[in-house]
């Protein structure tokens, strides 16, 4: 018998300086059963730092057509594509042709840096595609925040991430490697 998804519950407080947005939500996250907690919580950050109330998770690892988060909007056209890991040329392709703003967060920082080693040429043939690359002591760092139920709060300015969540307040450690010119 398949396992099936963990469900997660998590009411989320953005508050985006940067972008001058403000919103608190409740999300309702699906961890597949071969997705480790870090991914997870990447998704969440991923979401927080993007955020706005049409930005939605997807099937994500369950459909290889989808990406893990998007904004579709009422014409069916993809606003924005999210995408965590170390995709393949015709996956970075597939998603800054198909959406107007793609987003990637590449983790696993010695496999991360050679992929983008090899990759930095074809992306930046997208002006559309912004690449992060978050840090192995941030992936950890986010695990360790992880209940059933949380109560996350993202403060995010200068560029710079907080995420706090109870008694624990943490700086993200998430790069830049680039950054959409659209």
């Amino acid at each position: 018998m398949a396992q099936k998804a963990t469900i997660y519950k998590a009411d989320v407080n953005v508050a985006n300086m940067d972008s001058d947005l403000y919103l608190d939500q409740s999300l309702t996250i699906a961890q597949h059963p071969s997705e480790t907690l870090q991914r997870m919580m990447l998704r969440i950050v991923a979401w927080a730092m993007h955020a706005n109330e049409q930005l939605t998770f997807t099937k994500g690892l369950c459909d290889e057509d989808e990406p893990e988060l998007w904004q579709v909007n009422y014409s069916d056209e993809i606003e924005v594509w999210i995408d965590l890991g170390l995709p393949d040329e015709k996956r970075l392709k597939k998603a800054s042709v198909r959406a107007q703003q793609a987003v990637l967060f590449a983790y696993g920082e010695n496999a991360a840096s050679q992929w983008w080693t090899q990759q930095k040429s074809t992306a930046q043939k997208y002006n559309n595609l912004s690449i992060y690359r978050v840090s192995d002591e941030t992936m950890a760092a986010l695990a360790d925040l992880v209940t059933r139920t949380m109560q996350l709060q993202f403060s995010i300015s200068d560029g710079q991430v907080w995420l706090s969540c109870g008694e624990q307040s943490l700086l993200l450690d998430i790069e830049t490697w680039q950054e959409a010119s659209h």
